[in-house]
């Protein structure tokens, strides 16, 4: 049975961040937080969550010997994305108030916590925000986002090799998913599942007459083509800046944000790939307040979820000036577990866990 089984406070307070997790660990870069400094240029901040001791480290800045290694390093930005290859995390997109959005592909080692340029070659793709990336094998696919020069929203398919770190753009058959941004791609098996995301009703370009699809649009990548798939009965509201993770072939949904509903999620949504069916899930004890722009990152059976934007509770409004920031985590945790079987410790865990929610 799933299990919301501990609830932290006292984290980065951080919105629309970027992480991975390496091993018991997670990486968290970037994002921003209301009333903080964004007009002065700075290092992207890198915040670690250790999840067998369950806390919080913040790297110390790199040290930069001039301003060609300056630019190694990742200026502060929020609505990129990080993907984990062995042992490097790539940043990628995203946009800074000052400097706006970015095409530049930065590498941090994880081992010596270095950052650097890989050089690269091909059709890169235009500088964007609200993009997503998944990782298949040796090849990063970018989807979508918005386009800071085209101004417009994407429904393009970019690919990097990063054997050759060669980027290209993929000719995809069929009809593609429509163009979007904040939306989830998630990889099971070969294909990429993709969900939600804001779009514009009518077309590439925001002229305020947002849409929110819930309907899944399935890309595959050995055959370069958008599927033709069937219509599922039950379907999750659509939305934009949720998180989404794949647990045994199945793709989950969490949160996320439905502005012609002004509405924040809290709900947990489970996708079937074979049935092509969509499930609400009920996870045990108390789980994150509605909010969107959050990370959920997957740790062995346990998803690490924290930070995100939600209503301030005594105004009730969505919009984007009365929002509250989060600095806390929550574990949803996949194991079945019998209370009477856990040990003391874990025990404690969890009823801390309960008291601090």
């Amino acid at each position: 049975m799933l299990r919301w089984t501990t609830h932290l406070e006292g984290g980065p307070r951080r919105v629309n961040h970027a992480a991975v997790s390496v091993g018991h660990k997670v990486y968290s870069f970037g994002g921003y937080c209301s009333g903080e400094d964004y007009e002065t240029l700075r290092q992207i901040d890198v915040h670690v969550f250790n999840t067998v001791s369950l806390r919080w480290m913040k790297l110390p800045p790199v040290r930069t010997g001039g301003r060609e290694h300056a630019r190694e390093v990742p200026y502060m930005r929020y609505g990129h994305t990080a993907v984990l290859l062995e042992d490097i995390i790539y940043i990628w997109g995203g946009r800074n108030d000052t400097e706006g959005a970015c095409n530049v592909l930065y590498a941090f080692d994880v081992n010596n916590h270095r950052w650097f340029t890989p050089k690269i070659s091909g059709t890169v793709p235009g500088a964007r925000d609200g993009h997503s990336a998944c990782i298949l094998g040796k090849a990063m696919y970018v989807f979508g986002g918005y386009e800071q020069l085209a101004d417009c929203f994407s429904n393009d398919i970019h690919k990097l090799d990063t054997t050759t770190m060669a980027w290209s753009l993929v000719n995809a058959r069929g009809t593609p998913a429509r163009w979007r941004d904040f939306h989830s791609a998630t990889i099971i098996g070969t294909k990429m599942f993709v969900f939600g995301g804001r779009a514009d009703r009518f077309g590439p370009f925001h002229s305020n007459n947002e849409i929110y699809c819930n309907k899944i649009k399935v890309f595959d990548t050995e055959t370069n083509s958008w599927l033709n798939t069937p219509s599922a009965q039950l379907l999750p509201e659509g939305r934009r800046s949720h998180s989404a993770f794949s647990y045994n072939g199945e793709l989950y949904i969490f949160g996320g944000y439905n502005a012609r509903l002004d509405r924040h999620f809290n709900d947990l949504w489970k996708f079937n790939p074979e049935a092509f069916s969509w499930k609400k899930v009920e996870p045990r004890g108390k789980g994150p307040c509605p909010r969107r722009r959050q990370c959920c990152c997957m740790v062995g059976d346990r998803i690490i979820l924290f930070g995100g934007t939600s209503p301030c509770p005594e105004q009730g409004m969505g919009d984007e000036f009365n929002l509250m920031d989060h600095s806390d985590l929550y574990i949803l945790d996949f194991r079945v577990w019998s209370w009477s079987r856990q040990s003391p410790e874990l025990q404690t865990e969890c009823q801390n866990g309960k008291e601090r929610s």
